[in-house]
C-alpha cells in the first residue's frame, strides 16, 4: 500500500458507516453534497475534543453554506454517542471500528510513542465535492487550527477560486 495515495482530483473512496445517534451516513447519501470526512483518533481524548468542539461551534457557518461534516474514529459507537452527548456535538461521529475506510483514505498508518510502533489513526481530513471529488486533504491536522483551514479552503471551493 502506498502511504497517502489520494490525491486532490481523486474520486473519494465510497463508505458507508455507523454514526452517533443512530443510523448510518455513506457517501451514497451524500451524493450532490459537499462533505468533510474527518479522521480522528481517540473521542474523548484532548486533541479530539479540542477539534470537535471547534468544528461544533463554527457548524451554523458550514451548515449554512451547505456543508456536511462528518467525524470518522476506530471507536465503537456506543463510545462516540457518549462522546457526542458529553460535548454537545449535532454533527454525526462515525464509527469505523474495523478501520476499513480509514485504510481506504490512507489514515490508517503506523505510528510510534514511547519507542513503541503500532497501528492507529492519522489525524486528516478530506474535503469533497457535490461530484464526489476529493477538493483538499489536510494531514497530521493540529486541532487547534483545523476549523479555519476547512472554512477558507471551502470558501475558495464555492465560490471556484
Amino acid at each position: 500500500m502506498t502511504e497517502h495515495a489520494l490525491q486532490p482530483g481523486d474520486r473519494a473512496p465510497a463508505f458507508s458507516l455507523p454514526i452517533s445517534g443512530g443510523g448510518t451516513v455513506s457517501s451514497e447519501t451524500l451524493k450532490g453534497k459537499p462533505y468533510l470526512l474527518y479522521f480522528y483518533p481517540k473521542a474523548d481524548t484532548p486533541g479530539c475534543t479540542t477539534q470537535a468542539c471547534s468544528i461544533q461551534e463554527s457548524l451554523p457557518s458550514f451548515d449554512s453554506e451547505g456543508l456536511t461534516i462528518i467525524g470518522v474514529s476506530p471507536d465503537p459507537v456506543t463510545k462516540i454517542d457518549r462522546f457526542a452527548d458529553k460535548y454537545a456535538l449535532t454533527f454525526p461521529l462515525a464509527s469505523d471500528e474495523d478501520h476499513s475506510v480509514a485504510e481506504a483514505y490512507g489514515t490508517w498508518v503506523e505510528k510510534s510513542m514511547y519507542g513503541r510502533t503500532y497501528m492507529g489513526m492519522e489525524r486528516s481530513s478530506f474535503l469533497v465535492d457535490g461530484d464526489g471529488v476529493i477538493r483538499h486533504i489536510w494531514r497530521k491536522v493540529k486541532p487547534a487550527d483545523h476549523t479555519a483551514l476547512v472554512a477558507e479552503a471551502f470558501q475558495d471551493m464555492t465560490s471556484g477560486a
